[in-house]
């Protein structure tokens, strides 16, 4: 029942967001959605991420530099989404839950496209809900509008369809597995059994069973 339900919000999510997913889908065509799917490294001609500087959801700086030598996946999102967010969050900690040890060999980000609502504190309250592992970043709108650019990432402000006075925010869903050299290695996408996301990210943290 709870696997059904969940495949009904992410289709119906994606429904909502299909802008989004086209333009952050174009990523994936040629010879970087073969080799994902496949599950092999991209292209080393594809040129994707870049440094950076943000504050983590304790309120502590975060700099990219902390992230080499160790693979990590990165996912853009906000803590006010309906549907896609919390949805690949709960995905992932159940992926990280069933890697047990070995989900301390991998770095997952957060990485709001909303810093004006998702301040620290925010985004620690939000994150309470899901595993412990996976770290919050805000950082100012600049700051955020240059890791999307570098990671390529879309991500738009839009009028909400139920409040005139509120706002949503349009994004790209792509989880980015990247490995422990900086380099990315593949994608988990929204089309994906869990089951072959897991493999994935055993795959990328050399997990042995």
């Amino acid at each position: 029942m709870a696997t059904s339900l969940l495949q009904k919000v992410r289709w119906v999510a994606w429904g909502l967001v299909g802008v989004a997913a086209i333009v952050g889908g174009g990523l994936l065509m040629g010879s970087l959605q073969e080799a994902v799917q496949n599950g092999r490294n991209a292209p080393a001609a594809v040129k994707i991420g870049g440094p950076f500087e943000l504050t983590s959801h304790k309120g502590e700086a975060f700099s990219s530099e902390a992230l080499k030598g160790k693979p990590y996946a990165l996912f853009f999102g906000f803590t006010h989404c309906p549907d896609i967010c919390p949805t690949t969050l709960l995905e992932i900690t159940r992926h990280l839950d069933a890697l047990g040890a070995d989900a301390d060999k991998l770095n997952v980000l957060f990485v709001t496209v909303d810093p004006e609502r998702d301040t620290a504190e925010q985004l620690g309250t939000y994150l309470s809900s899901f595993h412990k592992g996976i770290t919050g970043l805000t950082g100012t709108p600049e700051q955020i509008a240059g890791v999307a650019k570098s990671y390529r990432a879309y991500f738009k402000r839009a009028p909400s369809p139920s409040d005139p006075n509120d706002y949503t925010m349009d994004h790209s869903a792509t989880v980015y597995l990247f490995d422990g050299t900086g380099r990315l290695a593949s994608t988990l996408d929204w089309q994906e059994k869990e089951s072959t996301q897991l493999k994935k990210l055993k795959r990328l943290v050399g997990a042995t069973s």
